[in-house]
């Protein structure tokens, strides 16, 4: 009876073998991802490489001694820099394809354009107004009806010392609102030294996220999300969220510029005040393709994060906000 059983047993291997191989589990795609805050510009040459997280620490300077360089190199890896138009996109479009990722994207025109060629409903194209020099109110509204773009944003008037709410800016956000275009505000710091070394126009005081109230009191159906999440000011962040249900934010820019013990200090306090279903994955992508694993990284390995809290951050919060269809990005 032994005999049999062992000669039975090997004339059913191959059966076997070909069952568990028949249901082995196939290469899965990998849970969409939405990146709402990406820039698409022009690559110049000869530009620098750069370590992530290069403001932890922010030395001062003398205003006659030479200014403090602005990015860190001196790390064990400095990020690389693309060196061509084509190298960022075919860099930028493999890592869609390979991270399932979803991009809003603002910028140059053509940048923008050449992508979506590429990766189609992947890119979702945005246009913004920091001034009333940019362009006429008319235009603006022209460009928002093509149907084209389909974000206001990125909208900077910080860097023009403009409150978001100036009355010269009035116009673009109604037309926003009038075709439910929702809108992008940077708010919140610009680096060490924006003002007085780079960008002699920017104010502090412009970034605090309460002087929204006055435009979205003028524009109650307005959609905004607040850029860089009102950094450094959580407690004006969380005023405004709680008295306005539309307004939701990322964590784009400082996720990758700022020391990561003060990155994650910042949104444990943001998810804590109770905001986890408003907080929206951002890079702030410039000319280094690899900030996009860079930041995610952040969120992937935020201890203090449930995996239903990182998959609102990552997809389902700005799903929510742009009003997708989830069933798309499966």
């Amino acid at each position: 009876m032994r005999i049999l059983a062992l000669l039975a047993a090997v004339l059913l291997l191959p059966c076997l073998l070909t069952a568990q191989i028949a249901v082995a589990p196939k290469k899965t795609t990998p849970l969409p991802i939405i990146d709402v805050h990406v820039h698409a510009m022009k690559v110049s040459p000869g530009l620098p490489a750069m370590c992530p997280w290069f403001l932890r620490d922010m030395p001062g300077s003398d205003p006659g001694s030479p200014p403090p360089p602005f990015l860190s190199t001196g790390c064990a890896v400095p990020l690389q820099p693309a060196h061509s138009d084509k190298e960022m996109q075919d860099s930028i479009m493999a890592t869609v394809k390979r991270l399932n990722m979803t991009l809003v994207v603002y910028g140059d025109p053509t940048i923008i354009r050449n992508w979506k060629k590429v990766a189609g409903d992947r890119i979702i194209p945005g246009i913004g107004v920091s001034s009333p020099k940019d362009m006429t109110v008319m235009a603006f509204t022209d460009s928002l009806s093509s149907g084209f773009y389909k974000v206001m944003g990125e909208v900077a008037p910080q860097y023009q010392g403009l409150s978001p709410s100036d009355m010269s800016l009035d116009a673009y956000f109604a037309a926003a609102e009038k075709l439910n275009i929702p809108v992008g505000i940077h708010m919140g710091t610009g680096g060490n030294g924006m003002a007085n070394l780079t960008q002699p126009k920017y104010r502090a005081s412009m970034g605090n996220p309460l002087l929204l109230e006055d435009l979205l009191a003028r524009h109650p159906k307005l959609k905004i999300w607040v850029m860089h999440s009102g950094y450094p000011l959580a407690d004006d962040m969380i005023a405004l969220m709680g008295a306005n249900a539309y307004v939701y934010c990322d964590m784009a820019g400082l996720i990758w510029s700022y020391s990561q013990v003060e990155v994650n200090a910042y949104l444990k306090r943001l998810v804590q005040a109770g905001f986890g279903k408003r907080i929206m994955y951002g890079t702030d992508l410039l000319i280094w393709p690899k900030l996009i694993e860079t930041s995610l990284s952040v969120i992937e390995n935020a201890d203090y994060l449930s995996y239903d809290q990182k998959r609102d951050i990552l997809f389902n919060n700005a799903v929510r906000f742009f009003r997708l269809d989830p069933d798309k990005y499966k």
